[in-house]
């Protein structure tokens, strides 16, 4: 009898521990059938497709969590300004990420081409590089389209990698992303050009869309994915200090931008061979090795070599070592972005064809994980044709908005469904007046006055 209750307590520890391990209950489920949407170029109505959006199930084992995505987001994407003839299509993937990461003991490791992780809505995750390189034989850039191959195999073994968010901004939509042959990625933080501090694309002026989260510098930001060594990646927001004091604050890549105008020697020194000089056509910032690392002693909001930290966050309280998505002052993406040019841990994810192991299906309504929707802001108010909701945060259940007159009459709903950010109110045949947009939130039901004119 003592066995049979032995292994009665084990099991519902390990069963709890499923349930509030946050590689578990964080990922952005389709609950609804929700389908992805795409623009294409000179048409700003968007197109509904087929593929359903974010992920489909989240099983797990003791050791791995398997999530089922698309890789399809709920956000607008597109279109592609800078020729690239993909769309965002069904990548029909199985993500194996370990519930049990453990830091690197030996050497760490580079990240590569194509994914290195996750991010919550089952988007692929890649690094600074778009595979372009400098060959210095024929000075000249060399792989990735419309190049010729480089000499001796992938443009990683080159001396001067072309850093993808600096090269290929004119080919990112309005939500910082882009698909190689349908894989649809970002290499940044997933939050929409419009909503930095200084807007350094017009994309979204007329191909308006979201990203995964809007950034709240006033709350830690949400966790985003996971990195292929099973660390966590959050936003651009964090607490101060490692323990969880401080308040909150911007955390910081540890990389600047080396005082070269030529480019002979890395950062450490390293003699290579020539890239082109510092132009207009080649700024600095515009291959990776442009880039120096400088510790900061002492002053924890910023990040190491690998853009992590081990720190306190809402979902780890007792500590995890940590990713983010580094942006500077104005929002605007900075460099390594999102993780590396080296993971801090083992890597032991990937895309998987099947599962071989016995598993458990997560069901998300019995998961402790909670919107981090913190408000929403709705503009331009007064209005007289179109009111624009922006949720602020990470929307993980759908939100519910109705449009209601003085007298609480429904005029109309809209929902912000779960890793998008937006939605509109058409008001142009209603009477000049004051109305309410309600939604629900932790708080109870919030209610925003709006003008029409």
């Amino acid at each position: 009898m003592k066995a049979i209750i032995s292994l009665f307590y084990l099991f519902v520890y390990f069963s709890w521990q499923a349930q509030v391990n946050p590689a578990i209950t964080s990922w952005l489920i389709n609950m609804d059938g929700s389908t992805g949407r795409h623009y294409v170029q000179g048409n700003p109505t968007p197109i509904v497709d087929a593929d359903l959006a974010n992920c489909q199930q989240v099983q797990y084992s003791n050791n791995w969590v398997y999530v089922s995505a698309t890789g399809v987001p709920s956000y607008i994407t597109g279109p592609f300004m800078d020729g690239n003839p993909s769309f965002t299509t069904n990548q029909n993937a199985i993500f194996k990420i370990s519930l049990n990461p453990t830091p690197n003991a030996g050497a760490f490791n580079a990240t590569s081409g194509g994914n290195i992780g996750i991010f919550i809505n089952g988007t692929a995750m890649f690094d600074y590089r778009d595979g372009v390189a400098w060959n210095t034989s024929t000075n000249s850039l060399c792989g990735g389209p419309g190049n010729p191959p480089c000499p001796g195999g992938p443009a990683a073994s080159m001396s001067w990698n072309r850093d993808a968010v600096v090269a290929e901004k004119a080919g990112f939509d309005c939500s910082k992303g882009h698909p190689a042959m349908g894989n649809y990625h970002h290499h940044q933080n997933p939050s929409a050009f419009d909503l930095d501090l200084s807007v350094i694309s017009n994309v979204c002026t007329i191909y308006d869309a979201e990203g995964l989260y809007a950034i709240d510098s006033n709350v830690h930001s949400p966790l985003i994915g996971y990195a292929y060594d099973g660390y966590p990646v959050y936003g651009a927001y964090g607490y101060q200090n490692a323990d969880g004091s401080g308040g909150v604050v911007r955390i910081k890549s540890g990389y600047q931008l080396r005082n070269i105008s030529t480019r002979t020697v890395w950062a450490d020194g390293t003699d290579v061979p020539d890239g082109p000089v510092v132009s207009a056509t080649y700024p600095l910032g515009y291959f990776r090795e442009d880039y120096e690392f400088v510790a900061h002693a002492g002053q924890e909001d910023y990040l190491d070599v690998h853009n992590g930290r081990f720190c306190v966050t809402p979902e780890y309280p007792n500590g995890m070592y940590c990713y983010f998505a580094t942006v500077d002052a104005n929002w605007n993406s900075a460099y390594p972005y999102l993780i590396g040019p080296t993971y801090y841990g083992v890597v032991t994810g990937a895309k998987v064809n099947s599962i071989s192991e016995a598993t458990t299906i997560y069901n998300p309504s019995s998961g402790l994980a909670t919107n981090s929707l913190s408000e929403i802001r709705i503009f331009p108010n007064p209005s007289n044709d179109l009111f624009i909701v922006q949720a602020i945060g990470l929307v993980t259940a759908k939100v519910e908005l109705t449009l209601t007159d003085m007298q609480g009459k429904i005029i109309a709903t809209q929902l912000i469904l779960p890793g998008s950010t937006l939605a509109y109110f058409d008001v142009s045949t209603l009477y000049a007046g004051t109305y309410f947009i309600s939604y629900t939130d932790q708080k109870g039901i919030q209610n925003k006055k709006i003008t029409v004119q």
